[in-house]
C-alpha cells in the first residue's frame, strides 16, 4: 500500500466567452488591438501607430470634399464579358459577388464635387472590389472624370488604390492605360490642374499610367507604390532590394512623389495646392 495517496484533482471548466466578430483590428505595424468603430471613426488610421488600413471609395469622398457636395456620375457604367472569361468561376458570377459585398457596379467612384468651395472632378478607386483591378468600365469612368474636367476647365483629382490590369478582361484592361493617358494630355494642354494620390497599394499598369501624371503626386504613408511587387523584382533580379523599398517614403527620397500626406491632413493640403495654383494661372492670364 501507498504510504502517499493520489491527490484528487477538481475539475474545473470554463466556457469560452462568446466573441463578437468584426469588433476589433490588429496593427500589422504595431500589433495593437484596436476597435473597429474607433478606427471608421479615425478614417481607417491607428491612432497610435498612424498605419493606414484601406479606405472605402465613399468615405474617401466624404473626408475630401465639403459637404453634401458630391453628385455622382455614370453610375450605370459596369464591365461586361466580352472574353468569354471563365477560370475558377465566371467573370460575371464574380463581378456580380463584388457588386453584392461592395454594393458599388465597378472600382470607380466619380463625380462633380468641391473643396473648400473650388469645384473638382474627382475619382475614387475602392480597392475592395476586386483588388480595384483596372478593367475597361473602371477606364471609361476615369477617362471621363478626365474629359469632363477638360471641358468644364475643373481640377482634376483622382485616388488610386490598384492591383493593377484586370486580367479577365485582357488586352481590353491594358487599353484603358493609353486611353486615360491620353485623355490626361488633352488635360495638360489646356493647362488644367491634375493631382494624382497614392494609396496602399498603387502597383502595376495603374502606376504605369495615370497614377504617375499628375501635375502634383501625393502619397499616404507607407503606401506600396511600384510596378512589380518587390518579390517578384527580387527573383528576377537575383538582387537583395534596398530597405523601404517601393514605399511612399523610398519613393519621396527618389523624387518620383512630391509630397506624403497623412489621411487626415490630405484634404487641406489639397485645398492649398489648388489655391497655389489657381492664383498662378490668374497672374499668368494676366
Amino acid at each position: 500500500m501507498a504510504i502517499f495517496g493520489k491527490p484528487q484533482y477538481s475539475t474545473v471548466t470554463v466556457k469560452k466567452k462568446d466573441i463578437p466578430k468584426d469588433v476589433w483590428t490588429k496593427c500589422p505595424k504595431t500589433g495593437e488591438i484596436i476597435y473597429n468603430r474607433v478606427l471608421k471613426e479615425n478614417l481607417m488610421v491607428v491612432p497610435n501607430s498612424n498605419y493606414h488600413f484601406s479606405l472605402d471609395g465613399r468615405t474617401r469622398i466624404e473626408s475630401l470634399l465639403d459637404k453634401d457636395s458630391f453628385k455622382e456620375s455614370d453610375t450605370t457604367i459596369t464591365s461586361l464579358d466580352p472574353l468569354k472569361f471563365n477560370a475558377t468561376a465566371s467573370y460575371k458570377e464574380k463581378l456580380k459577388q463584388n457588386q453584392k459585398k461592395t454594393n458599388e457596379v465597378d472600382t470607380v467612384i466619380c463625380g462633380l464635387g468641391s473643396i473648400e468651395g473650388r469645384s473638382v472632378n474627382i475619382a475614387v478607386m475602392d480597392f475592395r472590389f476586386m483588388a480595384a483591378s483596372l478593367g475597361s468600365a473602371a477606364g471609361e469612368k476615369l477617362t471621363r472624370t478626365i474629359e469632363n474636367g477638360c471641358k468644364n476647365k475643373n481640377p482634376v483629382i483622382i485616388v488610386s488604390a490598384s492591383g493593377g490590369a484586370r486580367m479577365q478582361e485582357g488586352i481590353l484592361s491594358l487599353m484603358q492605360l493609353a486611353k486615360t493617358s491620353a485623355a490626361l494630355a488633352k488635360l495638360a494642354k489646356l493647362k488644367v490642374p491634375y493631382i494624382s494620390v497614392l494609396t496602399n497599394p498603387t502597383m502595376a499598369g495603374v502606376m504605369a499610367s495615370y497614377a504617375s501624371l499628375g501635375d502634383v503626386i501625393l502619397a499616404e504613408p507607407e503606401a506600396l507604390i511600384g510596378f512589380a511587387g518587390p518579390r517578384v523584382i527580387k527573383e528576377t533580379t537575383q538582387q537583395d532590394l534596398p530597405k523601404g523599398f517601393q514605399t511612399s517614403e523610398f519613393l519621396l527620397e527618389h523624387g518620383l512623389i512630391d509630397k506624403i500626406v497623412h489621411r487626415h491632413k490630405m484634404r487641406p493640403t489639397i485645398a492649398s495646392i489648388l489655391k497655389v495654383l489657381d492664383s498662378k494661372q490668374t497672374a499668368e492670364s494676366k
